[in-house]
């Protein structure tokens, strides 16, 4: 059917958020559905979804650090345009607040994502785009997991939605509970905050110090 582009009737209307641009030039894909960091801001995934309300459709955004789970960067907007993808990187940045050079950060083939500012953004900053495969949800997994509890556990069960500010004001309630409260299988049963504290109280090999000194 694919081959045809031949497509099935659906009775639902299907949005489709991930539109490639093919003038663009695409980083390779540094990750390969290998979602495993050896600690915090090793490896960040990104994507956007977007929500029904009474209003309109809200698109929102998330930026995840692969070793914690932790929803590190997040934008709800009117509109799917790059400023949408821009702001949850630059909250997920100024969250950190450390250096992040070596950085991996991974999201799909999307035209925000593949922006020159999206990029010359993650330049400025030391990080690596690495880029999913057109139309293959698996290449971004974890981004795609994420945002399917966010909807399971808050979209669906709590809608209808009324208002953007409505549906802003609680999912920011709702990343604060999946930060700090929300208990994570693949963590051994902790929450993100947790599992980050855990990493930076191991002991790190001490530096070396080299005397210089000559007598």
């Amino acid at each position: 059917m694919r081959e045809l582009n031949i497509r099935g009737a659906s009775r639902s209307r299907r949005r489709f958020t991930t539109h490639p641009d093919r003038t663009h030039t695409r980083a390779p894909d540094r990750v390969q559905r290998e979602f495993t960091a050896s600690g915090p801001n090793r490896l960040w995934v990104s994507d956007f979804t977007y929500c029904s309300t009474w209003t309109g459709v809200a698109y929102v955004a998330f930026v995840i650090d692969v070793y914690s789970r932790m929803i590190v960067g997040w934008h709800l907007d009117a509109t799917m345009r790059t400023d949408l993808v821009m702001t949850a990187l630059e909250q997920a940045i100024w969250r950190r607040d450390t250096l992040l050079d070596g950085l991996v950060a991974h999201s799909d083939a999307g035209s925000q994502d593949t922006s020159i500012r999206y990029t010359d953004r993650l330049a400025e900053i030391g990080a690596l785009p690495s880029i999913g495969s057109v139309g293959d949800s698996y290449d971004n997994a974890m981004a795609e997991s994420t945002i399917g509890l966010y909807k399971s556990e808050l979209v669906w069960p709590k809608g209808p939605w009324r208002t953007f500010e409505q549906l802003e004001l609680v999912t920011l309630v709702y990343i604060e509970w999946f930060n700090h409260r929300r208990l994570h299988g693949e963590l051994g049963l902790m929450t993100p905050t947790e599992a980050e504290e855990a990493y930076y109280r191991q002991p790190r090999p001490e530096t070396p110090v080299t005397n210089n000194h000559r007598t």
